[in-house]
């Protein structure tokens, strides 16, 4: 597992790109700088890791677009120590990405595949959540609740009440909500009953999927 000087150049290009597309926060913009994307994606791939694209990985599911995973972690204004639930793991690419931000990682994969690689691969880059199961993201997890985020990582066809429920007041859930094209959703829990709404226009995920374990 190589992380080489060119890689590092070639991270920094990403960067760049992301800040003219938009994405101003600095801990965002220094983890994609600073994460060797290549490493989570097939050799295959290595040419491809620092565009600005999704591309695939195991188990019909992809890595996400750079631009994609800023926009999300942006929208979640994590602070270190953070509580954060992660729905879809994939990769780890996401996970990484919070990690570096400070935030305390609870994540859940639904395909067994991915997760039994991902959840092996991810400490030896050193990355360590605090939580990593197997399961339906559509229940969240209620053990740990309250978050202080929560991020879904794929296209969610209704928002979950689960999730909604295990927001802690004041705090962020960033959802992709749709079929075919997803709105990127903010809800912000004001109070037990009582959430603030945005949308941030349309961007394509793979499907969430549902009660296959």
């Amino acid at each position: 597992m190589k992380d080489t000087f060119k890689h590092q150049g070639m991270r920094q290009q990403l960067v760049e790109t992301l800040i003219n597309k938009g994405i101003k926060d600095k801990g965002v913009l220094k983890a994609i700088g600073k994460i060797p994307r290549h490493l989570f994606m097939d050799s295959g791939f290595i040419d491809h890791a620092y565009q600005d694209k999704a591309f695939p990985i195991a188990a019909d599911q992809t890595i996400s677009q750079p631009y994609t995973v800023a926009f999300q972690s942006e929208l979640l204004q994590i602070e270190p120590g953070h509580k954060v639930l992660e729905i879809g793991t994939g990769s780890g690419y996401q996970t990484a990405v919070l990690l570096e931000l400070g935030a305390r990682v609870y994540s859940i994969e639904r395909q067994q595949e991915l997760f039994k690689k991902t959840s092996k691969f991810l400490p030896k880059l050193g990355y360590r959540a605090k939580s990593l199961i197997f399961g339906d993201g559509y229940k969240g997890m209620p053990v740990e609740a309250p978050f202080q985020s929560i991020i879904v990582t794929a296209g969610a066809p209704f928002v979950p009440n689960p999730l909604l429920s295990q927001l802690a007041i004041g705090g962020r859930l960033v959802i992709p909500v749709g079929d075919d094209v997803q709105v990127m959703t903010l809800f912000i829990r004001k109070g037990p009953k009582d959430f603030e709404k945005h949308e941030f226009g349309d961007f394509r995920f793979v499907p969430m999927l549902e009660d296959k374990n």
